[in-house]
């Protein structure tokens, strides 16, 4: 009798947390489209430089926007996949209730001081809107372009780390538990 595999675990059905788990896997698609375009900006820059032997303009200002904007845009993705730097000794040595506790206190304090930076970050983005602001360089890019990276993805990632929330208290998932400490090495 073939051994049958443990059943996977059900995702939360609540529209929202579906929504905002859509929308983090499009941020996470855009953010791996930015690095790619990003590699292929770097190898043309290198082939200008040392092949054509030809100055280049823009490639560097543009390379450094779209890392900058693939690591912000990326962050509720990452956060989807649980792909965030975790230290779970503390969590490892509570009992069960009390490290879900602490993981929904981390979440709502994470909510909070990310949202901070969401507020500051759309107050500078405005800002360079509203006067025009433009890099010193040569190409000369409207700085709200890269900077609306900033409140886009701290924005977005608030909002999965809501719907992680919702999805732990309405849905019963374990979505915010740490694994055994066997599994995790």
């Amino acid at each position: 009798m073939p051994e049958s595999s443990p059943p996977t675990p059900q995702r939360c059905r609540r529209l929202f947390v579906r929504v905002v788990g859509r929308l983090s896997g499009v941020c996470g698609v855009m953010a791996g489209l930015m690095i790619l375009v990003s590699v292929v900006i770097t190898c043309q820059m290198i082939w200008m430089r040392f092949v054509l032997n030809a100055s280049t303009i823009w490639q560097t200002e543009a390379v450094t926007y779209l890392m900058i904007g693939a690591t912000l845009i990326g962050l509720p993705y990452v956060q989807l996949i649980r792909g965030h730097v975790n230290v779970d000794l503390l969590p490892m040595l509570l009992p069960p209730a009390w490290r879900k506790r602490l993981a929904l206190l981390v979440v709502v304090i994470s909510m909070a001081v990310i949202g901070i930076m969401t507020y500051h970050g759309f107050e500078l983005f405005h800002v360079a809107w509203e006067r025009n602001w433009r890099s010193e360089t040569v190409w000369g890019v409207s700085l709200w372009i890269p900077y609306l990276a900033m409140p886009l993805g701290f924005g977005l990632f608030v909002l999965q780390l809501l719907a992680d929330l919702v999805a732990s208290w309405l849905c019963d998932e374990e979505i915010l538990e740490h694994g055994e400490f066997e599994e995790d090495y």
